[in-house]
């Protein structure tokens, strides 16, 4: 039935039959209740292994106190932990799914808040995670985290996890130890290849030892060019290889980036896909034991099926893409992957929260992290069906009207433009981002399917509404862009002082080709989010030439937590765009700004053609008090303008609600 069938194919580790190739990789989902895994993160779980996952790699355990990273991490070196695993992994195992858990220490990268320890490392070397040093291990600490991995491990097992996967990518404490520039000890620990493996090679075989020859040991490894010091290919591929050998692991999963390069590590649409295909290539033809498992923006059951169909591994880590749809892989072994949800690879809500130290969601699955509170992806129908009118078609109105019509209420959506999507879908038209219209196309298919009615073209007042006589009635109305341009770090100017003379313009007017721009412009960003910056990065590459003016410290700053933020600076730089950080717009001039440096209060002045700004938009909510008497519901930016994963989420929640 399925479209995939080497994706969907069976494979097995150690006696434990994975009933297909796709890996829910581990990640910090920063979801434990005071240390200890809890309904959240088993709910969580739960989820991906009833959508079919083969096998799950539980969120990343700190061996140490030393190794202790985020407030939701687990608590390290305590027994305590283990009834709680055990409600977590039965019900997973129960789904089908095989269950390991990923041992972690970032050794110099630690983060002394958290952890109240030093970052523990073979060299002293600095910490890429803050401004920290770290320690220098002696013999007994090394000894003493090799105790800590084959405790940890034991823990696992008792947990019920049938397996672990020791961490040793993105240039953690075992990566530390594999590579030259942060290993410069000249004892049994540093110098020869053979020396410089010790210590993985020995938590290893102790954990074969302690955990039997039924338990699935996999190692994390990941590819990094960032720098001439991280270890190449040939130079990984020949520690993988060394420990391959040994016959102790099972698997290899290979990941991008690391503190060098973070931008690849989580990477957003403005990386290509399958980023590490190429090299698990390399170590599937290399390895004698081990299977391979490529991961780093395998996105879609496409990529999956074309990793696998050709010979690039023998399993993929689907992450972002089963996060946001937690029954990729069900829906793909039925031949439904056109009903896959694909992830738009924006991190907002999965790296994003987590670069906050929040537990992590999902933008466009607002049940990510909620799962033991709205059930999932999955929808109890109604028993008592309603006609439920949705004014607007954005991401609020879209996300209400399909999870009500899963529901089993008859629903129509009535959107005043010739397209769904709203402002969502002009962002979908910026460089790099037309997954967004991939998403848009998706709910189109699922309202055909649910039997939503679709009006478009048609703006509705208050007695259209009633006209229609239905039983409740949301509003996702969304915001308008502010025709004052006011400037929130210049509250004294209120509008904006010259817009008299035209040629001022909002990134929605650019982005629906509505402005005449000319050939050199100005953008003024406030958010310091996509709103802005991707139209300037769209007006470059038109060859305009643009001047990106921000009040903040620097360009990007909200993204920043993305991972995203850097890739757009350097396009900025290949594209010429000059950058004017801390400033704001002084007066327009219709052929120029004056822009005025926030630290020193001088002005200069900018020739232009144009002026796009990017500033705080306001809520349009024209029918919620003419329809007070009704079943009305006010959501998404009608409500207030936010980012987009706020609409997504109110849309789902008030549909839960009917």
């Amino acid at each position: 039935m399925t479209a995939h069938p080497r994706l969907m194919s069976p494979l097995t580790l150690r006696g434990h039959t994975l009933r297909n190739r796709i890996v829910f990789g581990a990640h910090t989902a920063n979801m434990s209740d005071d240390g200890l895994p809890g309904p959240r993160f088993g709910g969580y779980l739960l989820e991906r292994a009833l959508g079919g996952a083969a096998m799950i790699v539980a969120e990343p355990m700190p061996i140490h106190q030393t190794a202790v990273l985020t407030r939701g991490n687990f608590r390290p070196g305590t027994d305590e932990v283990i009834p709680h695993f055990r409600k977590i992994t039965e019900p997973v195992k129960e789904a089908g799914a095989v269950i390991l858990q990923q041992l972690y220490s970032v050794g110099q990268h630690a983060d002394a808040d958290l952890s109240f320890a030093p970052g523990w490392g073979p060299s002293g070397m600095p910490s890429y995670h803050d401004s920290d040093g770290s320690h220098a291990m002696n013999e007994r600490e090394i000894e003493e985290i090799i105790a800590a991995h084959t405790a940890a491990a034991l823990r696992c097992k008792a947990g019920g996890f049938q397996g672990v996967e020791v961490w040793a990518a993105y240039h953690s404490l075992l990566d530390q130890f594999w590579t030259p520039w942060s290993n410069r000890r000249d004892d049994r620990w540093g110098g020869s290849l053979d020396n410089r493996t010790r210590l993985s090679r020995t938590i290893i075989e102790n954990i074969r030892r302690a955990c039997g020859e039924e338990f699935i040991i996999g190692l994390a490894i990941s590819t990094s060019d960032a720098d001439p010091v991280t270890l190449k290919g040939e130079a990984l591929a020949e520690v993988v290889a060394l420990h391959d050998a040994t016959g102790h692991i099972d698997y290899v999963t290979c990941g991008a980036g690391g503190y060098l390069d973070f931008d690849h590590l989580i990477p957003t649409f403005v990386h290509g896909e399958k980023l590490t295909a190429p090299f698990t290539k390399v170590l599937k033809g290399l390895l004698k034991h081990a299977r391979v498992t490529s991961e780093a923006h395998i996105r879609t059951p496409g990529n999956g099926e074309a990793v696998i169909a050709g010979g690039e591994a023998d399993l993929v880590s689907i992450v972002r893409g089963q996060i946001a749809d937690p029954h990729l892989a069900a829906k793909t072994a039925l031949g439904r992957a056109e009903d896959v949800r694909g992830c738009i690879s924006c991190n907002q809500m999965c790296w994003g929260r987590r670069y906050r130290d929040y537990w992590i969601s999902c933008l466009i699955n607002p049940s990510a992290g909620r799962e033991f509170e709205w059930g999932g992806d999955r929808f109890t129908r109604t028993a008592a069906p309603k006609r439920i009118l949705v004014v607007g078609a954005g991401p609020a109105g879209l996300e209400a009207a399909r999870v009500a019509a899963e529901r089993g209420h008859q629903v129509e959506i009535v959107e005043a433009a010739p397209q769904v999507g709203g402002q969502f879908r002009l962002a979908g038209l910026q460089p790099r981002r037309a997954q967004i219209i991939d998403l848009l196309d998706w709910y189109e298919r699922q309202f055909a399917k649910l039997q939503v009615k679709v009006t478009l073209n048609t703006y509705m007042d208050a007695d259209d509404i009633r006209a229609r006589t239905p039983d409740a009635v949301i509003l996702a109305t969304g915001s308008l862009p502010d025709d004052a341009f006011t400037q929130r770090w210049r509250p004294e100017l209120g509008r904006l002082p010259g817009l008299e003379h035209g040629h001022v313009h909002s990134p929605e007017e650019v982005m629906r080709r509505e402005a005449r721009i000319g050939d050199s412009v100005i953008i003024y960003d406030e958010g310091s989010h996509w709103r802005g910056n991707g139209t300037a990065w769209h007006l470059a590459e038109q060859g305009k030439q643009v001047t990106l003016v921000t009040p903040e410290a620097f360009v990007g700053k909200e993204i920043a937590r993305t991972n995203a933020d850097l890739p757009l600076r350097q396009r900025y730089a290949r594209l010429g765009v000059r950058v004017l950080t801390e400033h704001d717009i002084a007066e327009w001039h219709g052929v120029g700004a004056t822009v005025r440096n926030m630290l020193t209060g001088q002005t200069e002045r900018i020739a232009a053609t144009a002026l796009v700004m990017s500033t705080t938009n306001r809520a349009f909510d024209p029918l919620s008090a003419a329809l007070a008497d009704l079943d009305t519901h006010l959501i998404g930016d009608a409500q207030a303008p936010r980012l987009a994963p706020f609409a997504f989420h109110e849309g789902r929640k008030v549909a839960l609600s009917l």
